[in-house]
């Protein structure tokens, strides 16, 4: 057994191998901490035929048994991923498919497995570093290693990888991926922190980064990981050439149209005269395809470098046209239309009650979601047909961004108590719908009267790159994303980040060019928000058809009372009512109702258990017991008071039950406390008094 390890932010960080997994292509035991992972890497032997992708698979599964729980549910054992297993595999992902040959077809999978968890160190940070060791041992050409870190702000200090404690009152939750010296990916949310901040914030992530490369450097030269690429091309310099001099007139003036549904066709029109003639030929037929392709690439990034000029004849830091058109939707709590060139959402929002929250069953600990953003993509948005099913990964991913880019702006759940559901509907899209599902969504909050102080935005940032020259594009379209060298998404308010997300297809970019990315990616962001503003810039008044809510605090004390035996006084006053009410261990009160008049009398017989009654004030009670000097009348789940046969009505009345019974509903008016704290209620105060 081979066993490296290294002090990483003050806790040890170890790979092991050759005990655990043997038979895999490549497998390490990593733990950090007391946080253990089982990482393994295999790949067939022979590459596919006919493809023109990389078929990698990365799947990254949590163990309950790993943070010493049983599952939730019925089964009381893991089922499908959870959202949080998925973004760690795209997490892991996203860094590592670009450092795998392009043209490497044989199926590599990589699985990732924590088996057990301290509560303190997160796994996705040591799922990437786990991955990156694996493949160093395993017969996959792989241009690493990479490391990943986490980098916190705590109390205006930079911390390598906090503690979920730490994590709780830091301005910063930045996850950085690299190589020796380069940024290869970056996934992150803060509180409004400016550009200066992450880019201090990446210099504290490469110092940890460039720790855990040298480590891993270390640990495989203990193994001889050697591969040998065999280059199965067929296409010829001939053929090459002639599709050179057939179309390569055709491809250019491809840039010249204005749609992109026109330019598909288009492009569909030449790959199909191109690749016709070899059609019985089956692999030489799918690399021409391939090669018109990387024609189209070529053209559009010699024309951005060259020209400064985009596909779409925009300059380099132009945003598209924007419209707007808030309430799109007259049921819903909350909608908006938000359209940019030829990406549009449709998003919509719904208020819900304490009991629409999320319960999240995880391997760390249950806990609740009032804030949800769902993302769907269908098809039709980009004009093509395809299968209905599960929401993919690439859905839960970009729900997940937009949700985390909006999430600092949500007031308090003391100053608005709903839980608030937002759905970004794709219908087009052109480049970067994640970015405007958050400017679709910030619209709607205030559209549905949701009390944010003002607007989000995002946009997302390309980048093309020869290696000498560069350039960076604003606001990317998807051919600039499809043929570009990185997508980065940058979202915030006109003070600083909320989200932010990098993803390259080259091997690592330096910090200059990050820099001038933000610095452009900042002025885009302010003129998305001048537009979002002129369309509504405060929230509106709460919607009619949202539910009426509101919490208060009660002693702590009294919830037993408010409760009552087997929950008959809650059950008796959300009857009565018609309302909903959730009750925190911290004395906690929501009330949920349909309308103001029923809050209202929930809200008052809520009071009347918890609260000791005032002089004067009035309730609508029932006769629950006929005495001969009065009536008892409950004005209270569980509270009763007495109403005396003297203050049953002006007039004089000689037996109570000729004028109570058992159950009738009465109004009584509460106009006595007595030294022995008895309450003392009189109907006849309610009535007018005769001459």
């Amino acid at each position: 057994m081979i066993k490296v390890e290294k002090n990483i932010a003050g806790r040890l960080l170890k790979i092991e191998s050759g005990q655990i997994a043997r038979q895999a292509g490549g497998s390490v035991f990593i733990t950090y901490g007391e946080t253990a992972m089982l990482a393994a890497v295999c790949c067939s032997s022979e590459p596919r035929e006919n493809l023109n992708f990389l078929p990698m698979q990365v799947e990254y599964r949590e163990k309950h048994y790993a943070g010493g729980k049983i599952p939730g549910g019925f089964f009381k054992r893991e089922a499908k991923p959870t959202d949080a297993e998925v973004l760690t595999s795209r997490l892991t992902d996203r860094p590592i498919r670009p450092l795998i040959p392009k043209n490497y077809r044989n199926d590599l999978q990589i699985m990732l497995t924590t088996m057990s968890y301290d509560g303190v160190n997160t796994p996705d940070v040591v799922a990437a570093i786990g991955a990156s060791a694996a493949l160093l041992l395993s017969p996959v050409p792989f241009d690493g290693p990479i490391a990943s870190v986490k980098v916190g702000l705590v109390d205006g200090e930079y911390v390598l990888n906090p503690t979920l404690e730490q994590m709780e009152s830091s301005d910063l939750d930045l996850m950085v991926t690299g190589k020796k010296d380069k940024i290869c990916m970056i996934e992150g949310g803060s509180n409004f922190v400016p550009e200066k901040t992450i880019l201090e914030a990446l210099d504290i992530a490469m110092e940890g980064i460039n720790d855990i490369v040298d480590l891993q450097m270390e640990f495989s030269e203990h193994f001889d990981n050697s591969y040998e690429m065999v280059d199965n091309t067929v296409i010829t310099d001939e053929v090459i050439k002639s599709l050179e001099d057939s179309f390569s007139d055709k491809v250019e003036k491809l840039l010249d149209m204005d749609s992109k549904q026109a330019m598909d066709v288009a492009y569909n029109e030449i790959v199909k005269e191109a690749s016709t003639p070899h059609k019985e030929d089956e692999k030489m037929y799918s690399e021409v395809k391939e090669y018109v392709k990387t024609m189209f690439k070529n053209a559009v990034r010699k024309t951005v470098l060259e020209k400064k000029v985009r596909v779409d004849g925009r300059g380099l830091e132009d945003v598209r046209a924007i419209s707007i058109v808030p309430s799109l939707l007259p049921r819903v709590h909350g909608s908006a239309l938000f359209t940019r060139g030829e990406t549009q959402a449709i998003v919509a929002l719904t208020l819900g009650n304490a009991r629409d929250e999320q319960i999240i069953d995880s391997m760390a600990s249950d806990y609740k979601k009032s804030f949800m953003l769902h993302y769907n993509f269908p098809p039709y948005c980009v004009g093509e047909t395809g299968r209905i099913g599960f929401t993919n990964r690439r859905e839960i991913g970009h729900g997940h961004l937009a949700e985390r880019s909006l999430k600092p702006i949500l007031p308090s759940s003391e100053e608005f108590p709903y839980t608030i559901r937002v759905v970004s509907e794709i219908t087009e899209s052109n480049g970067s719908s994640s970015m405007a599902s958050v400017c679709g969504g910030s619209l709607a909050m205030m559209n549905a009267g949701v009390p944010i102080k003002e607007h989000v935005a995002g946009i997302a940032m390309g980048l093309i790159t020869d290696g000498k020259n560069h350039a960076v594009l604003s606001d990317i379209l998807g051919t600039e994303d499809f043929y570009g060298d990185m997508d980065f998404k940058v979202a915030g308010t006109k003070d600083g980040i909320s989200a932010i997300q990098l993803d390259l297809k080259v091997p690592g970019l330096p910090m200059e060019i990050l820099s001038m990315a933000l610095e452009q990616a900042n002025k885009g962001r302010l003129h998305i928000l001048d537009e979002m503003n002129k369309a509504i810039s405060s929230p509106n008044a709460l919607s009619q058809y949202a539910p009426q809510i509101e919490s208060f605090k009660i002693d702590k004390e009294k919830i037993g009372a408010l409760i009552g035996p087997g929950g008959k006084n809650i059950k008796a006053i959300q009857e009565r009512a018609e309302c909903v009410i959730n009750i925190e261990d911290d004395g906690t009160v929501s009330i949920s109702a349909a309308d103001r008049a029923a809050l209202d009398n929930a809200i008052s017989q809520v009071k009347a258990v918890t609260e000791d009654p005032k002089v004067g004030t009035v309730f609508d009670g029932k006769v629950t017991k006929l005495m001969e000097f009065g009536a008892f009348v409950e004005f209270a789940p569980g509270r009763e008071g007495l109403v005396h046969i003297s203050q049953l009505a002006w007039e004089r009345v000689n037996k109570v039950s000729d004028m109570l019974s058992v159950g009738d509903p009465v109004k009584i008016k509460l106009f006595e406390i007595d030294k022995q704290g008895r309450l003392n209620f009189s109907m006849k105060l309610l009535m007018d008094k005769p001459e």
